[in-house]
């Protein structure tokens, strides 16, 4: 998936790609509505094959939440 298929809820939409500390980051795919989660990487357990865990703080999901209107 490209990221310019992926419209962007957290951050500094708009601005540079992770570098003014405004990662990670939540995102909605634009082709079928799917969140998709960008964070650091958890090793919590070890999921299926082709999935991935990943830990984001909860200011980042209420942010999304918010950006959505839910």
């Amino acid at each position: 998936m490209a990221r310019d298929g992926l419209h962007r809820l957290t951050g500094n939409i708009g601005g540079p790609d992770c570098d003014d500390d405004d990662c990670p980051n939540v995102y909605v795919d634009r082709a079928d509505g799917g969140i998709v989660v960008q964070g650091n990487e958890c090793s919590a357990f070890r999921p299926p094959e082709g999935e991935a865990l990943v830990k984001i703080p909860e200011h980042v999901l209420r942010e999304a939440v918010r950006a959505l209107g839910w």
